[in-house]
């Protein structure tokens, strides 16, 4: 097992290495300037978007335009925004933090070129429900049907191995345990059960869910920490701006902390900042396309509040709490280093904070991962892959708990990064596509607004 954990951390470190940050990053900051700095300018429309009903509601699509982003979110923010956060600070120090919101902020110009993308180019499949995202934009947009396939082959290893089961149901059986005591393996089942029901019924049915469970979850957790926040408000400007100045020198070594240099602060960062909110990963668009629209535009608009909502603010709240506590420099980790610096901020409250919490967004995470494995599957397989791939999900969720930590998130990186590669490529070939669509729709809000004859914009 050693020499696996061995193997599989260079090929992470590989994987990983300034190449692909690079190409994440600079996708993002190249999709910025093509945009003109959109995520900016236009994220209050996006907002508006987000919470106001519209007459594109009666196009093409599985579910609104709402559930599909509370099913990318429910996907996205998982154990990533709690365990993540933890991970990264504790190898990179409090930098890697902000690293995490330079990842976050150009990754909105990413996420909305991917929704984007994937209202475009989607297509109707046997079973008459929307299939849509990296794989379809890349053949039928790119017109390269191998990347497509690597992209939905690696999409179905990110569902089984990665962000999809064996992190989130290690999260929540171990959370369980922590605090609940419960056993694993009574975790193990229940989690099992549950995630068959609701998974079997489809994208209706997991939309369903997320729509209840997502808005309540992201509310409970955000005012938790704005309460310890609150309460710690006098500590809370040197936290930042320990941030912002560990981002750029050496963190020192304290306690069980053994200190952190730039690089792994600006790694930790964009590696787990992507494992947190997905842009630049093409998993957010496979849901997107669901969505009931004629617009892409607009849908890339609600698709890039799903990094604004996991990182800005979600992530942001973990962070702060973290190093404001002092937690980061103690000797746990994970789960358990979030769940301490909750319960000594809050004593005999904080920790339920975070098990309940983590709970619902590893919950969430398992079903929205099992629509985009479904649809990757469908791809390559078409709809008969469908039932067996569901299958072997829900096992694969069934053994999760049994894994170790340190393997599980290793394999985690290394699907999530190859996953990236095809969709980024996708992304700046067909970034003339993205920026005459955005260019088209703005000008007919224009004109509009000017009283010009209104006319669709695909």
């Amino acid at each position: 097992m050693e020499k696996l954990t061995a193997f599989l951390s260079q090929m992470d470190s590989f994987v990983w290495g300034p190449p692909l940050l690079i190409l994440l990053v600079g996708t993002g900051i190249y999709l910025t300037i093509r945009l003109g700095l959109l995520q900016v300018l236009k994220l209050p429309l996006a907002l508006k978007y987000l919470f106001t009903k519209d007459n594109d509601d009666a196009g093409e699509g599985d579910v609104s335009s709402f559930a599909a982003l509370c099913t990318a979110l429910a996907a996205t923010i998982g154990t990533g925004n709690i365990v993540g956060v933890a991970t990264a600070i504790k190898a990179g120090g409090p930098g890697a933090l902000f690293w995490m919101w330079i990842a976050a902020f150009f990754g909105m110009a990413t996420k909305y070129a991917e929704g984007l993308l994937a209202v475009k180019y989607r297509v109707v499949d046997e079973n008459g429900q929307m299939s849509g995202g990296p794989m379809y934009y890349l053949e039928n947009g790119l017109g390269n049907k191998f990347l497509a396939k690597m992209f939905a082959l690696f999409g179905i290893g990110v569902a089984f191995f990665g962000i999809g089961t064996f992190p989130q149901v290690n999260a929540i059986a171990n959370a369980a345990k922590l605090t609940l005591n419960i056993p694993i393996i009574v975790t193990s089942i229940i989690l099992t059960i549950l995630v068959a029901l609701v998974t079997l019924g489809g994208i209706k049915s997991i939309s369903k869910v997320s729509e209840l469970i997502v808005p309540f979850m992201a509310g409970f957790y955000i005012i938790g920490s704005v309460i310890i926040l609150a309460l710690n408000v006098a500590l809370v400007p040197q936290t930042i701006s320990l941030v912002i100045k560990s981002a750029f020198t050496p963190t020192a070594a304290s306690g069980g902390f053994l200190g952190a240099t730039v690089m792994l602060a600006i790694r930790s960062g964009i590696a787990r900042g992507v494992f947190s909110n997905e842009s630049g990963l093409g998993s957010a668009p496979i849901a997107a396309a669901a969505a009931r629209t004629k617009s892409c535009v607009r849908q890339g608009l609600v698709s890039m509040t799903g990094t604004f909502f996991d990182t800005i603010i979600v992530c942001t709240m973990t962070g702060l709490v973290l190093i404001l506590t002092g937690a980061w420099q103690g000797d746990l980790a994970g789960a358990a280093m979030t769940n301490a610096a909750f319960g000594n901020a809050l004593p005999g409250f904080g920790q339920w904070i975070v098990t309940i919490g983590l709970i619902f967004f590893a919950f969430t995470t398992i079903l929205g991962w099992n629509y985009y494995g479904e649809r990757c599957t469908e791809y390559i397989f078409g709809v008969k892959g469908i039932k067996p791939f569901k299958y072997a999900y829900i096992f694969l969720v069934a053994i999760g708990a049994f894994l170790k930590l340190d393997l599980i998130w290793i394999l985690a990186d290394i699907v999530n990064g190859l996953m990236a590669i095809p969709n980024l490529i996708g992304l700046i070939g067909l970034s003339g596509v993205i920026a005459s669509e955005t260019k088209a729709y703005f000008k007919l809000l224009a004109d509009e607004k000017n009283g010009v004859h209104k006319k669709q914009v695909a």
